[in-house]
């Protein structure tokens, strides 16, 4: 860690200037006193392609340039409870992620990468209990004790339902399953991060500022009040509840809304819900830089989009933050790209003073006024919210997604018509565009994975494994706990798609809303 107590001319700084300091309620100015006095946030590369083998390499790449923890992006097949033999997976197998079938992809994913000592982000939403369960046996098989385990599955369903579009089942039981991680992981897996409540794709849709704020808190607390209707504390669960936003190229409003969520969730958990943890007032936020600002023309001007996003967000006071490559409006990042994303953040964790001191926008009259405006704007927003019935009523009407729609609608209006300026889009163009590079995945690669899960189940011992699904079947038809039994089932190297479609005999498919 560099030593950030003096800046280049050698003046000794403060751990933090101004009133209230950070690190006290309702966070505004951040959750921790001295900012990233201590730490610098995780660099959370967000990568995955193929097969478990070439994103393992990645992986392992990655950490030596100096990543401070993994991101792991799956396939749609993975996302969506399909095995990579599957007709329904045909053309889509580790094209946008890893393809993950079973245990036996899991194990190669992380071969020779040490859990212990590695946090790892998964985003999964409709199949998030399983991956957990896979990442935790792979644990179980290095040594790995549960409680050595950080990181965080993504596990927000809601927000596919509104804004993303990889679900399974309905709400009511896909709630059923996230609250059985909250609950399982109470039990097992103490510090892990049993959910990263995601605005960033109610954001990526089309959203506003102070709309994806409170989208994202207004199915925050569907989440807690489905946990606590399950039996669960207030307590046990909430330190454990993460966020995850995007970061888009208004640089002050970016920096104000992480500041007015950070308030806003404090104050809901201690007076709505009665917390009384430190931990379960504490918003604690991954962030990603916007994927829909990238442009397809001249994309090495992305570069200078993703630094000023990621230093909006580490002004704003992020936990971790993944930068994007300059060349994902076209394609998967190349090696090239990805390590120019990683250079970014750590250019400036390491060489711009910024991280010195927690909050350096705290009391400038701008930022300020820019927060008390989008936590009005957001707490009215989900005033309307709870006039619909909440997020899932809200989601179910299809009235949040006509929401975002409309935002989405207004922005592209005013880029259309050059009054929002994009730069080599609608406004500096280029007469001639330079080639880039762009990753392609082999489709020779869906008839090798497809092999290896067809090889994974002559392999296994075929009574236990349906014994096991049989018992999936049982308790999905019940009430229990589901994450026991699939744990049961993926231990003997049954796929995902088998679970999937176990469960999906039993709760059925989630048919989106449709306008008359």
């Amino acid at each position: 860690m560099a030593d950030l107590r003096r800046n280049d001319s050698g003046i000794p700084l403060e751990p933090g200037y101004g009133e209230p300091p950070a690190g006290e309620f309702p966070y505004t100015r951040g959750i921790r006193r001295d900012g990233y006095g201590g730490r610098l946030w995780t660099m959370r590369q967000y990568a995955g392609f193929g097969n478990a083998a070439e994103s393992n390499q990645r992986y392992k790449y990655l950490l030596a340039q100096g990543q401070t923890g993994l991101s792991v992006a799956f396939d749609l097949p993975t996302q969506i409870g399909y095995d990579s033999d599957s007709p329904m997976a045909r053309g889509e197998v580790g094209k946008v992620g890893v393809a993950i079938d079973s245990l036996a992809d899991m194990e190669t994913l992380f071969d020779g990468i040490p859990l212990a000592e590695v946090s790892t982000s998964m985003t999964i939403n409709a199949t998030a209990a399983l991956l957990l369960v896979l990442y935790e046996l792979v644990a179980e098989k290095q040594g790995v004790p549960p409680e050595k385990l950080t990181g965080t599955i993504q596990n927000d369903i809601l927000k596919e339902y509104a804004a993303r579009g990889t679900y399974i089942f309905p709400p009511q039981p896909s709630m059923r399953l996230t609250t059985d991680v909250f609950a399982y992981c109470r039990d097992r897996l103490p510090n892990w991060n049993t959910i990263s409540i995601s605005g960033y794709h109610i954001r990526e849709a089309g959203s506003t500022a102070a709309e994806e704020v409170a989208f994202t808190l207004a199915d925050a607390i569907a989440y807690v009040e489905a946990a606590l209707a399950a039996g669960l504390l207030i307590d046990d669960f909430g330190p454990r509840l993460s966020f995850f936003f995007a970061c888009h190229m208004d640089f002050f409003e970016e920096a104000a809304k992480f500041r007015a969520a950070r308030r806003m969730w404090a104050r809901l958990m201690r007076d709505r819900f009665g917390a009384r943890d430190e931990r379960s007032l504490m918003l604690r936020f991954h962030t990603q830089t916007g994927g829909v600002t990238l442009t397809a023309q001249q994309p090495l001007v992305n570069v200078v989009r993703t630094a000023l996003e990621a230093l909006s967000a580490v002004l704003g006071g992020t936990q971790s933050l993944h930068t994007n490559g300059f060349d994902e409006a076209l394609g998967l990042p190349t090696q090239l790209a990805a390590e120019l994303a990683l250079r970014t953040q750590q250019v400036i964790g390491y060489e711009t003073g910024v991280p010195a001191v927690p909050d350096p926008l705290g009391g400038s009259h701008y930022v300020e006024w820019l927060t008390d405006r989008i936590e009005q704007d957001a707490l009215a927003t989900m005033a309307a919210v709870d006039e619909q019935g909440g997020a899932v009523a809200a989601i179910e009407s299809g009235w949040m997604q006509r929401r975002i729609g409309e935002s989405a609608y207004r922005f592209q209006k005013r880029v259309e018509s050059g009054e929002r300026v994009v730069v080599g889009q609608n406004r500096f163009t280029a007469s001639a565009e330079e080639p880039v590079e762009i990753t392609r995945i082999e489709s020779r690669g869906e008839g090798e994975q497809a092999e290896r899960v067809r090889r994974v189940r002559a392999g296994r011992d075929s009574l236990v494994a349906e014994r096991s699904l049989d018992r999936v079947t049982e308790e999905a038809r019940g009430t229990g706990n589901l994450l026991p039994p699939l744990r049961e089932a993926l231990a003997a190297y049954c796929t995902i798609g088998e679970c999937c479609d176990r469960l999906r005999a039993v709760f059925g498919e989630h048919q989106p809303h449709e306008e008359v």
